[in-house]
């Protein structure tokens, strides 16, 4: 079991001199600069960014939202272990919400809604991982297409926020080839179901989808513990 990872990032001398402070906390918890179970006094946070405390605790909560931090009466605000069971369980959550909004979305799909899909995985496809940063903006909105028009805005906003945090992980680690095979392919799966008015199989399809896009990111840090664990013996 994987009890914490602390991702390859950037040093102190690359850490980004802007942002907010709810961006800047949340790349330190990420990339393990911000100990898991570290308590986050605002005081100290406050001094660390050259702010006052106001923005320091609209990041914690923003953070604790998310499932970054986690607060506890009188004892304040602590780094939560992004461990296993954390992405697992995001991930599992994502199972049966996706699933639930893609069998919404086949019964509403339009033509217009299908022709903009296939824009979208047009330019997935052209610009093939690539940039990463472009593959994550297209990627978000070919999803957001399907879900930002359900009826459950609650099942559509807890997508949004678990698809951050997953991304702000994966971010971290390379997209291995056959994962970047498999997340093609399963886009174009997708479309066809959608195209043929199939609810059932697109459900299974996208459920495959996030089913193995967690367990990429689980891969990703028990190959980067494999490689680390060695040094920090030696």
């Amino acid at each position: 079991m994987i009890d914490r990872y602390s991702p390859p990032g950037p040093t102190e001398a690359e850490f980004p001199e802007t942002g907010s402070i709810y961006e800047l906390l949340r790349e330190e918890i990420i990339s393990g600069r911000l100990s898991p179970n570290q308590r986050l006094k605002i005081n100290e946070l406050a001094e660390r960014y050259d702010t006052s405390s106001n923005p320091v605790r609209e990041a914690l909560q923003q953070l604790r939202g998310e499932g970054f931090v986690v607060m506890t009466p009188n004892r304040g605000a602590r780094v939560r272990p992004i461990d296993h069971d954390f992405i697992r369980d995001i991930y599992e959550i994502e199972m049966l919400v996706e699933p639930a909004l893609t069998k919404w979305f086949v019964g509403m799909a339009t033509d217009a809604d299908l022709d903009e899909l296939e824009r979208i995985q047009g330019e997935i496809e052209a610009n093939n991982f690539t940039d990463p940063k472009l593959h994550g903006r297209l990627d978000t909105q070919f999803h957001g297409l399907m879900y930002g028009r359900h009826y459950n805005r609650h099942a559509a906003e807890l997508w949004w926020k678990h698809r951050e945090i997953l991304r702000a992980i994966s971010s971290r680690f390379p997209t291995t080839l056959a994962r970047r095979t498999a997340v093609l392919k399963e886009h174009r799966d997708l479309i066809a179901f959608v195209r043929a008015g199939d609810a059932d199989g697109a459900s299974a399809a996208i459920a495959r989808h996030v089913e193995g896009s967690g367990r990429h990111i689980l891969e990703q840090i028990r190959s980067y513990q494999r490689l680390v664990t060695p040094a920090e013996a030696g």
